[in-house]
């Protein structure tokens, strides 16, 4: 409604001004026009003024409530009109917003950011640690004719800058860069994502502080898209919870919490998963026209995470574990695998997985005298252990649960019960079962989860507990790279162009990792503010945080009215040229008389 009345204001003024104009020798009409018309015009230049600096309309003093709740981004501050500030002062500056006044005096100090270990300077100095975080990762970007890496810059700041709608497009025009070479860099120049990929995971290794605790996370995420697109098809959607036209992909993560008041997470690796159907014949235009390498083969979910870890493992990043969802934990090979290659896993199952809570001797039965028939021939249990689902396991009576305090959480403590048992699973074909550990874990509102372990027989409950409970920060790692770094708005449909986003999402995030690990490391907090709150652990630095801090010193553009006519102007021609290409293949395929009515 008031938005409403912002437009019919301007609508009444410009057609008020062009009557002037017409019929200015009409008796009384400038009388009028500053008696009541000047009012008028000053309240249109406040809606334009409020407008172009992106202020709150309406002006302080009305309510706005619901218009302030439908605005994305940051809250706005109810500020006095820069127009009105000008009035009042002569000088024709704009000051900044002043702090809110707090209305809780008695612990005002609580707010005071000095004693949080905050200071302007952080703020400050995040442009040129951007710029110097840039630089070391120039030569990523080289191809074998040219280096664009300045358009690696430009696209890493738009990811961190921006708030949505991070398409070529707009990070183009948040950066002062052509979005159609911004476009060109992103899909079709040949730098490689594995180099940067690989630059990230060394500069993990050489971190100091991170040479132990580490741990491995094996996820997927999907996204929406058309089957035009690189890995489009109809599949499952675990964000939707059904099967959709969606993309796959499938992501390693990083996470260390050796340190509680600095941890550190990030992802270090991706693969797109292509669907059998994009190997087939029927394909091999598509495959061209998204870019699909021609050595690119198909390769399961399963099979691109255990690869995805070889690669990590390859490279030196150093990591004491892997955990698995349940997608991936059911898969007997992948867990082979991953013992055979000396690593420990911590695999979530589903309710369903059969153990064995004794031994069971495997072998092939004797043929039973008298009975007729070919011989047997498959591995059977031949003693009298019986396999189990674990959901059953849970609720025996011998299964004994302990209260384990795992880590300090934003919400007070992980402190669920947990229970531990020794068990068995069988191998197809394996003439020896595998022994493992069976983690069930009981949540909030009775919920059970359930994971199998290759650690060794005399692990502590707390050390598999402690396991069992990092796949909670797959969560927290997807969430800086979707919310924050702007990984779920791409819109690319080529190959390439995926690949390319995955590493500047990844120096996104890790960039933040980097400034909230430093900053724990150097800044001293207040310790009486532990006690004043009664906590044990303050908070650490957000990716959220990182964003906010970086905008203050490195704002986005306005949007004046000399620059959005120009937009518009600038989107005509692009509608245009558009429908000019589509006739332009109209005509060429065009046969007078073909299939003409008789």
């Amino acid at each position: 409604m008031r938005n409403r009345l912002g437009v019919i204001i301007l609508l009444v003024v410009w057609i008020g001004q062009a009557l002037v104009c017409v019929s200015g020798e009409v008796i009384g009409l400038s009388v009028f026009y500053l008696v009541a018309w000047r009012p008028t015009e000053d309240l249109s230049e406040l809606v334009n003024d409020q407008v172009s600096r992106l202020m709150p309309w309406p002006p302080p003093g009305t309510h706005s409530r619901g218009r302030r709740k439908r605005q994305s981004g940051l809250r706005p501050h109810r500020l006095k009109s820069p127009s009105l500030e000008e009035d009042e002062k002569g000088d024709g500056k704009w000051e900044p917003a002043k702090l809110p006044e707090r209305q809780d005096t008695e612990n005002a100090s609580l707010f005071e950011p000095e004693r949080w270990g905050l200071s302007p300077d952080l703020s400050r100095e995040l442009p040129e640690r951007l710029y110097g975080f840039w630089q070391r990762y120039y030569e990523c970007f080289k191809t074998q004719t040219r280096n664009t890496g300045e358009y690696a810059y430009h696209y890493l700041s738009g990811l961190l800058r921006m708030e949505t709608k991070r398409n070529y497009t707009n990070i183009g025009r948040a950066t002062g860069i052509a979005g159609e070479n911004l476009q060109h860099f992103m899909s079709n120049s040949p730098w490689s994502m594995r180099t940067v990929l690989e630059q990230t995971q060394g500069e993990i290794t050489a971190t100091p502080g991170l040479g132990q605790g580490g741990m491995l996370l094996l996820d997927e995420s999907a996204d929406e898209t058309g089957d035009q697109s690189a890995g489009g098809g109809r599949q499952y959607n675990g964000r939707l919870g059904k099967v959709d036209m969606s993309r796959v992909g499938v992501f390693l993560a990083y996470v260390n919490l050796t340190h509680v008041n600095r941890p550190m997470w990030t992802w270090v690796d991706g693969e797109l998963y292509l669907q059998a159907h994009w190997f087939t014949a029927e394909m091999a235009d598509s495959r061209q026209q998204v870019g699909l390498p021609p050595e690119r083969e198909f390769a399961t979910k399963i099979e691109l995470g255990w690869k995805m870890i070889q690669r990590v493992q390859a490279n030196g990043l150093p990591f004491e574990a892997v955990a698995f969802d349940d997608f991936y934990g059911q898969s007997p090979w992948l867990r082979d695998q991953t013992t055979d290659a000396g690593l420990t896993y911590m695999a979530d199952v589903p309710s369903n997985t059969q153990v064995y809570l004794e031994k069971p001797v495997l072998g092939i039965p004797a043929p039973k005298p008298g009975r007729r028939g070919p011989k047997p021939t498959r591995l059977r249990v031949l003693n009298d252990a019986t396999a189990f689902p674990v959901h059953q396991v849970a609720r025996r009576a011998d299964t004994i649960w302990q209260r384990i305090r795992v880590r300090p959480i934003e919400r007070g403590e992980l402190n669920d019960p947990f229970a531990v048992r020794r068990v068995w699973t069988l191998r197809k074909q394996a003439p020896e079962p595998v022994e493992e550990w069976l983690v069930i874990r009981r949540e909030a509102k009775n919920r059970y989860t359930y994971a199998l372990s290759n650690a060794p027989a005399n692990a502590s409950i707390e050390y598999l507990a402690w396991l069992k409970c990092q796949r909670y920060f797959v969560e927290r790692t997807n969430q800086d790279a979707k919310s924050e770094a702007g990984w779920d708005e791409l819109e690319a449909r080529k190959y390439r162009g995926w690949e390319h986003h995955l590493a500047l999402v990844v120096l996104a995030v890790w960039f933040a990792a980097q400034i909230k690990w430093e900053w724990a490391q150097q800044v001293a907090r207040d310790p009486a503010l532990a006690q004043q709150l009664a906590v044990d652990v303050l908070p650490a630095l957000s990716m959220a945080n990182i964003r906010l801090l970086l905008r203050a010193a490195m704002p986005l553009p306005q949007l004046t009215p000399e620059y959005a006519v120009a937009l518009v102007a600038e989107h005509f021609v692009n509608r245009t040229r558009s429908r000019a290409s589509r006739l332009k293949r109209q005509r060429a395929t065009f046969r007078p008389n073909a299939n003409a009515p008789p």
